[in-house]
């Protein structure tokens, strides 16, 4: 029963130890397109290809460290022989100190950022390559580029994370992109009032996540600081910290609900879930990236990464139901039911994702840690490709949008490989079930 919880709780409490060069340098995974960005806002519009060289190049590079750190990462696993679980590789560089507080930035590598990493950089490069003719002539081809890849290094960020206010730093970059992305055809009305429900929606949830850092850091210095010489800030030392039974159990609740709203708002949970069927109003490779593997996992994976905190607080593998089941099972109903009776096919894709996601998080609620984060894995790849599809045939259409119940029939002759793509993917759905992890997820 305890076993997903003991792996989370092993990986944070573990001391640290070296890793191969892919290991340690992780950090550059979200470097490298950060720098891409700047490049592309200051050169962009002087450079042949407008500035998307930069970002395809950039993601590919991400790609490559992901890739390293994954394979340094099942060599580790596999050379622990029977041990169960193997510790991160964490390395932290102190920016500011304060008061006797110190703000540390690091890097916290182990199983569940590598898988992560590698999903989010992966993807990411497959839709700058995509992003090259879908969006060939637009008017701000360059600015796309340069918040298209700021967008992913923020997500990348907040997967190698060590301490919270990083975290917060890549969640943030993520929304701020989200906007401009959403927003990108902003000359129809429509889409600017998606931009602005986007924005605003997941700012709502954004103020729980602010508000469960601070209960965290003042609840947990003291004893993080005695006892492991980290700070409140450093996800390592809360994750230990909730598992020491040091907790008051009403604070511990209340911040593990702060955050959850956070993940509400962020992964589209109900009763927030509404701003992401309206954000389709982007282009289709902002919908297939924000859909799949970067901003609305985002809530998932901060239960999964904060997943002691929710264990303790909310009394996961209790005699009742939590709150995030209760959410999840919800959300899960309504975002299916409200797939049936849409004709667009992204928003039909938008609420499969919402459901989706609720399967996600109703698995961390019940205690299922492994086969959520295998979900988030599978699940971000044939949605992805999902939308790409529906982009394909948008484009084939002048990007307008069709009556897919009227309009729809015959397209297997016109577009054979759009179709052939579509049914591979949407055959793995059912297959996305969790079922359970790959033994190197440890």
């Amino acid at each position: 029963m305890m076993t997903s919880i003991a792996l989370v709780a092993a990986s944070e409490v573990l001391s640290p130890l070296d890793g191969g060069w892919f290991l340690d340098n992780a950090w550059l995974a979200p470097v490298v397109p950060t720098i891409g960005f700047f490049l592309i806002v200051l050169f962009g519009k002087k450079l042949p290809k407008k500035g998307s060289e930069i970002g395809v190049l950039s993601l590919a590079a991400s790609l490559v460290l992901a890739l390293g750190a994954a394979w340094q990462w099942i060599a580790r696993v596999g050379s622990a022989g029977e041990e169960q679980f193997v510790s991160p590789v964490v390395h932290t560089w102190t920016w500011w100190q304060a008061g006797g507080v110190q703000f540390t930035i690091g890097q916290h590598i182990d199983g569940l950022s590598v898988i992560v990493l590698v999903v989010v950089a992966f993807i990411s490069t497959l839709v700058q390559i995509y992003s090259l003719e879908y969006l060939r002539g637009d008017r701000r081809y360059t600015h796309f580029f340069a918040a298209l890849t700021l967008f992913s290094a923020g997500m990348l960020a907040m997967v190698i994370a060590e301490d919270m206010i990083l975290f917060l730093l890549g969640w943030e970059i993520m929304g701020l992109c989200s906007f401009m992305l959403i927003g990108h055809w902003w000359e129809d009305g429509a889409n600017s009032r998606a931009a602005l429900k986007a924005f605003f929606t997941v700012r709502t949830g954004d103020v729980g996540l602010l508000v469960g850092i601070a209960m965290l850091f003042f609840a947990a210095n003291d004893w993080t600081t005695s006892n492991l010489g980290l700070s409140g800030f450093s996800i390592r030392g809360i994750s230990a910290w909730a598992l020491s039974g040091e907790p008051n159990s009403t604070v511990i609740l209340l911040a593990a609900i702060a955050l959850f709203i956070a993940c509400i708002g962020k992964s589209g949970q109900f009763p927030l879930h509404t701003w992401l069927p309206d954000a389709m109003a982007g282009p289709t490779p902002v919908s297939s990236l924000l859909h799949s593997s970067t901003m609305v996992v985002a809530g998932v994976f901060l239960v999964a990464r904060l997943y002691p905190v929710f264990f303790t607080g909310l009394d996961i593998l209790g005699p009742s139901s939590n709150v995030i089941m209760i959410i999840a099972a919800i959300t899960i109903v309504i975002a299916a039911a409200l797939a049936f009776v849409q004709t667009d096919i992204k928003r039909v894709l938008a609420y499969s994702t919402v459901s989706q996601l609720g399967y996600m998080m109703l698995g961390l609620g019940a205690g299922a840690w492994l086969p959520a984060v295998f979900h988030i894995f599978t699940h971000a790849f044939f949605k992805a490709c999902l939308f790409l599809c529906a982009g394909s045939i948008s484009h084939s259409a002048s990007h307008h949008s069709f009556d897919m119940k009227k309009d729809m029939g015959g397209l297997r002759r016109q577009m054979p490989i759009t179709f052939a793509s579509w049914v591979a993917c949407a055959s793995c759905s059912p297959a996305a079930a969790p079922r359970g992890a790959p033994k190197n997820v440890r």
